[in-house]
This record gives C-alpha cells, structure tokens and sequence, in this order.
C-alpha cells in the first residue's frame, strides 16, 4: 500500500482490530484528496480496478493487483473508498445518496461510521491515529456507542451487526445505543436476508452467522429481545419471550433456554449449524403446549390433544427463517433435520444404539444430533445451577462410542454384498430388492459379525422364500 504512493488510511475493523491485538481479515482503505473517478484512475496502473457496490450504493473500488505476490495475499482484492457524505435525495430518512467529495478531511469521513470503535484510521505514512469519537476508550471501556443518533436509521443492518459486535468483543451498549436500538428496532425488517443470514460479505456470512459465531452469544441475544429487535429479526421467537416450560426438566423460560443452549454451543467452539438449530430447536413449544393429569405442560405429540410435537413444529419455524434469510440450501437442510430430530435419547448408550443411530441418520448428522443434546443438556438449568452432570457425561460417552463404531457396518454400502449380487441370486429391480437390502442391513447392525458373503447370500436366499 505504502509503495503506491497515495495519501492512504487503513480504516474501520482492521484499525480496531490492531488495537486489540487481532489479526483482522479486513483491510480497508480510504485515500483522501480523490472522487470516485480520480481513484479509479489511481489505481488502474497497478491492476484491475471495479466498481465497489453495496447495498446498491457505489461506495468505493476494488483493485485486484497486477503483481502476483500481493494478488495472493489479497485474493478477494483491495478496497479502497474516497471520502464521502451523504446527500438528501428526498423526503425520507431513507432517502439519501452517498457521494464522494475530494474536499472531506478525514475525520468529517469517519462521522458517517456506525460506531465508534469503527470512525477510527491511520495513516500509513507515518502510523498517526486519528479518532475523532474516542473510539479507542470505548475499545478501553468495553463499550459500543453509536457515531450519530441516526446511525441505525442510515443502516438499518446496524442493528444486527452491533449485536455482533456485542457477541464477538463483550462490549457493553452504552444507554443512548441502547435507546437508538428500541426506537429502530422495527426498521430491520427493511434489510434483505442476505445481508443479515446468508451473507453477502466476502466470507459468505452475514451479521446474525457472525454474531452466533461469537463468544458470548447469550448476552447478545438478551439484548436484541430487551430492545425489541429480536423478534423484529425473528418473529418466530415472539411466542417464546417469557414463555413459562412448567418442566421438571427445565428452569428457564423457553427464550432463556435458547439463548443458554447458544451459549453452550459456543462454549465449545461448535459450528455454525449446530448454533442455528440450538437458536430454533425449542420455539415450537409455545405452538403444540398441552396439560397433563401431571399439572405440569408437555410438548409431545398425543392423538387428539396434539397432533404435532414441538420439534416437528420447531423443525417448520427454523425451515421457514432460514429461508428468508437465505441460508444455503445444504446449511437449511442440516439445521431443519438436527431441529426435527434433536429429542435424541442415547438410552444405555451402547454400541447397538450407536450403530443403530448412525444407521438411521448418517455418520454426520449422527454426530450432530449428539453434539446439539450436549448444548441443550448443559442449558437447562439457570445461573448458579450445574448442568445434570450425570446426563452429560452418558452423552459424553455416548458419543465416543458412536465414534468407535462408525469403523463398523451401519450403511447398505458398507454390506458385503449389493444389488447387483442379490440380482444374480434371482432379485427383481425394484422395492423388493431394496427392502431385501434394508433387511440384511437391519441383521448387520445387530450383530456385525453376520457381514460376510457367504452369511447374507445365505439370508437374503432365504427372504426369496
């Protein structure tokens, strides 16, 4: 950067980042003195120069370099933005034009930030920080505060990401953000899917992935319901806000539970997917509730009291979220079936149930389903309460043994026979055929020493009878 000779600031994240000693994955730049154009011309020397575009406003370019070595350190390109303002185009709030102008000092630039921690730059020509907001105590502080009274209002997306930043970093919003937040809690319903789900930054995750993805998801979470922003961004969590489980089996209310099992998730550093299921996998209980002769509420499905259970129910909510919020299809797919199918019971915990586990739902989502119960288990007690230790530990183990026996038989293709063989032994192509396999499968998994040749050709001539 240095070596193209522009009047150059390293802005926004990586500036924050380098002051909480992280390494950062954004660098972005601002060159002061230039328009649009005038940058554009700059630059064109060096690579190929497009057009920066978000949220359907030209904001800056993009310069993948010519030269091979720094074309390979910054595969996805280099950003780089004049100074900017925005100009009225109308009038709404909404209505407004952001436009390079040559003659903005910096500091006048970093006033269109969302947050302070973010309206900070240094210029690399001599490593001077210019702060205008006093971003750097914030960082100090552990506090979030907006630049502007209408930050949120300019972005509505704001609001998700401040929550990010909350989940990531463990600030704290001061009482004037927090405010901004429950006046524009509503306006997040404005922003696209993709921008807060499936994610059009150049990681391929919007602001809800990387805010599930933090450390203290818990405390963001709990803010976005205080504010009213959670259920803005997700009204399936309406019906769960203080929702009383009347469970022997639970001290929480439903949302409190979510965010716990969240918590739990990324205690252990679990992944995306198990995040996202252990955020739906209880909001279908406020949906198919029923009392028992017990007193207490139930969540499961009984004939003529309730026709579904709270994890088909839940299963359906998270399809439809996802959706929206345009996951991809894969990532959907995994989090609707870890939702429907998370009532897992190890039982004994022995080596048939694990095969038979792994038999019915693949080596994945197996594993999945375990490590989704894990999260749940440890989050169905409040503060100060230990986690059922004994109920942790059998899933625990429960999991190492599904592990050991996945070296074992559990898939058709693992038989040691296949159709083509049982064709040969007088099998039609068809149902029959594929029932016969499922059959021998079912024989392999109670006892996997029956897997040899000679024993299922035996079997399977036998189911021709």
């Amino acid at each position: 950067m240095r070596g193209l000779g522009l009047d150059a600031y390293l802005v926004g994240g990586a500036v924050r980042d380098e002051l909480l000693g992280k390494d950062s994955k954004d660098a972005d730049f601002l060159v002061a003195g230039v328009d649009t154009d005038g940058l554009r011309t700059m630059l064109e020397p060096h690579g190929r120069v497009e057009d920066l575009v978000v949220a359907d406003r030209l904001v800056g370019v993009r310069l993948f370099p010519r030269e091979r070595d720094v074309r390979r350190a910054a595969p996805a390109g280099i950003e780089f933005a004049p100074p900017r303002r925005e100009e009225s185009t109308g009038p709404g709030r909404h209505d407004f034009a952001i436009v390079a102008d040559p003659s903005l000092s910096v500091e006048d630039d970093m006033r269109r930030r969302d947050f302070t921690i973010n309206a900070m730059a240094k210029r690399l020509a001599d490593d001077t920080l210019v702060d205008p907001f006093g971003g750097e105590e914030g960082l100090r502080r552990g506090v979030l505060r907006t630049v502007s009274p209408s930050s949120f209002a300019e972005d509505p997306l704001r609001l998700v990401r401040g929550l990010r930043f909350v989940s990531q970093l463990g600030l704290e919003p001061d009482e004037e953000t927090l405010r901004q937040m429950r006046e524009e809690a509503g306006a997040v319903r404005l922003v696209s899917g993709e921008r807060i789900g499936g994610g059009l930054a150049a990681d391929g995750m919007g602001e809800l992935s990387k805010l599930l993805l933090g450390s203290y998801p818990l405390k963001a979470l709990r803010i976005a319901r205080d504010t009213g922003v959670l259920v803005e961004l997700l009204p399936e969590f309406e019906a769960a806000i203080g929702f009383d489980q009347e469970s022997r089996f639970h001290d929480l209310s439903v949302d409190e539970h979510t965010f716990a099992a969240v918590q739990a998730a990324a205690d252990v550093g679990a992944p995306l997917r198990i995040r996202l299921a252990a955020l739906f996998h209880d909001l279908g209980k406020p949906h198919v509730a029923w009392r028992g002769q017990d007193g207490r509420l139930h969540y499961y499905a009984k004939p003529g009291v309730a026709p579904r259970s709270h994890e088909e129910v839940g299963a359906e909510l998270a399809a439809g979220a996802l959706a929206r919020l345009r996951y991809p299809s894969a990532l959907q797919s995994r989090v609707r079936r870890i939702v429907r199918y998370h009532m897992l019971d190890p039982g004994k915990g022995d080596a048939l149930r694990a095969r038979r586990l792994l038999a019915r739902y693949g080596d994945e989502l197996a594993l999945d389903l375990i490590d989704h119960r894990l999260a749940d288990t440890r989050a169905k007690h409040g503060p100060g309460s230990e986690p059922p230790r004994d109920d942790v530990e059998r899933l625990e183990e429960f999991r190492r043994v599904v592990e050991r026996e996945r070296a074992n038989p559990h898939r058709i293709r693992d038989l040691a026979v296949d159709g083509n063989d049982l064709i040969g032994l007088g099998f039609e192509p068809g149902p029959d055929l594929g029932h016969a396999l499922q059959k021998l499968l079912q024989d392999v998994v109670r006892d996997p020493s029956l897997n040899t040749r000679d024993e299922l050709t035996q079997r399977a001539r036998a189911l021709l009878v």
